[in-house]
């Protein structure tokens, strides 16, 4: 019997933008990503070079290209990157973290992404999330 290849599909495919009139605000869905959770202190420097970027401290983000990285915790950080991309970015970062101690797991299939847009965006994340996310309470 021929074995029928899986695709992945998304959680918002085919839903269309979200579009309000009354505040000006866009809400539309990211294409799916490749996203990894790498903990250890000991990988910080070979992470760094893996990714093309610094991993970022304190509430940091870094950027190389697609390549992204986010501060999870004092030796976490959540790594971004096109979902073709991915591939390359985890052979990289395992020839790179070789004899490290470390943990990279593949989390890609486990959150979607969206992007907001408009004058109230600020006012629609504070909407949804306990955590005041104004500039000043950092």
């Amino acid at each position: 019997m021929a074995e029928t290849p899986l695709t992945r599909a998304g959680a918002l495919d085919g839903i269309a933008p979200s579009r309000s009139p009354e505040t000006g605000l866009v809400i539309e869905a990211i294409g799916p990503l490749a996203r990894f959770i790498l903990r250890g202190h000991a990988a910080v420097a070979p992470a760094s070079t893996a990714l093309g970027a610094a991993l970022p401290g304190l509430l940091g983000s870094a950027s190389a290209g697609d390549r992204h990285a986010l501060w999870l915790g004092p030796d976490e950080w959540l790594l971004l990157t096109s979902e073709a991309d991915g591939a390359a970015l985890e052979g990289s970062l395992a020839a790179a973290l070789e004899g490290t101690a470390h943990s990279l797991v593949d989390v890609s299939h486990r959150q979607t992404a969206l992007h907001l847009s408009g004058p109230r965006v600020a006012l629609a994340l504070n909407a949804g999330c306990p955590l005041d996310l104004d500039r000043a309470a950092f």
